[in-house]
């Protein structure tokens, strides 16, 4: 599938849809008639640019944000010893 900056084009995701389709009819075939206890997983959706289950743990933003919030608490912790704060 072509990549155009990180994104998809409609006919992409629409292959894509399709693909998660048949993906889950063939994993509703396998387990036909079994308990659910025997039944395996069902299957994920294909990962799509721009859509997910939330941003990469080790994104960039992610990692500026955690910095930034380990540099403010650095900050107070140097200001609580100096006695500036109470």
């Amino acid at each position: 599938m072509g990549h155009t900056e990180g994104l998809w084009s409609l006919q992409e995701h629409l292959q894509a849809l399709t693909i998660d389709e048949l993906r889950v009819a063939n994993w509703q075939r396998q387990n036909e008639g079994l308990k659910p206890s025997k039944q395996t997983k069902p299957p994920k959706p294909m990962v799509r640019p721009g859509v997910g289950r939330g941003r990469d743990k080790n994104s960039p933003e992610r990692i500026a944000k955690r910095k930034a919030a380990l540099s403010r608490a650095a900050e107070r912790r140097r200001a609580l010893a100096r006695g500036e704060l109470t």
